[in-house]
């Protein structure tokens, strides 16, 4: 029996019969249509047609806010996002977003041609699963979240993305995911031999317009359109 959870997508393309694909994961409380406007402000025409996929989490329960039920890729326990981390709702999701991975392998998308992508929540899950995933991705994109179960990771990853470029971006100010433990992350992946495109903004839980260009940037040379 297969019980990794169908998501929900939203979707669209930059063109016909897409060569790209950029799969971008929401926050806590967020959906799929969150960020569509950072999507519609990139620029990557260099590249050809992209198709975007906007997945919506599973409503669930979450502890830190009361046990209200919200859109969430797995539960917040407490403060501490470290010690003590909803590990069967992480790895749940993570399963989820490969089967999304596979999907555009399905529909002729090459795995070295997708992008993972996804903001605090979002960006946890993008480098849980992403690194985790069997074939080679074009490239992984986190901004202003973490590296869940990271004690893990050396002996989970696959040989497939061990080199697998990293993308990771914070603000300075950040009140929900402490700018500390994204530098944590950073050096964490580095320690790993991953080469990390790092950004800080003196910015809240939040993106900026100068992030959204280093993000265009960088994807325009991931997906091979830049040197």
């Amino acid at each position: 029996m297969n019980d990794t959870p169908e998501l929900e997508t939203l979707e669209g393309a930059t063109g016909d019969s897409p060569v790209a694909s950029v799969i971008v994961l929401h926050g806590l409380g967020a959906d799929g249509r969150d960020f569509v406007p950072v999507a519609q402000a990139l620029d990557l025409t260099a590249v050809g047609a992209v198709r975007f996929v906007f997945p919506n989490a599973p409503v669930r329960p979450v502890t830190i806010n009361g046990g209200y039920r919200m859109r969430a890729w797995y539960d917040i326990v407490g403060a501490d996002l470290q010690r003590r981390e909803d590990e069967a709702g992480l790895r749940e999701s993570a399963r989820a977003v490969a089967a999304l991975i596979a999907r555009e392998r399905e529909r002729g998308v090459a795995a070295n041609r997708i992008v993972l992508a996804g903001f605090s929540q979002g960006c946890a899950m993008t480098l849980l699963a992403g690194l985790r995933y069997p074939e080679r991705l074009a490239g992984l994109a986190g901004l202003s979240g973490y590296l869940p179960l990271a004690a893990s990771t050396a002996a989970e990853r696959s040989e497939a993305n061990r080199d697998v470029p990293v993308f990771l971006a914070h603000g300075s100010q950040d009140e929900v995911v402490a700018p500390a433990r994204g530098i944590a992350s950073r050096d964490a992946l580095r320690a790993l031999g991953h080469e990390v495109e790092w950004h800080e903004y003196p910015m809240g839980h939040s993106v900026c317009p100068e992030e959204v260009g280093a993000l265009n940037q960088w994807l325009l040379r991931v997906l091979g359109a830049l040197p």
